[in-house]
């Protein structure tokens, strides 16, 4: 039982460091370029592939 006082804990603030990563993520505009990838496999002027 004196297992769960660590964990417990543990978990909890794990949780709350990736809920402050995400939020941090949301606010830096991370995601603000949805379109980007989508568009961009369309087109070949962003072709990656190696030359041969």
């Amino acid at each position: 039982m004196t297992i769960l006082s660590i964990l417990i804990p543990v978990s909890l603030l794990l949780g709350a460091v990736g809920l402050a990563a995400f939020l941090w993520s949301i606010r830096s505009n991370q995601y603000d370029d949805m379109d980007g990838h989508a568009n961009r496999i369309l087109s070949d002027r962003y072709d990656d592939s190696p030359e041969g």
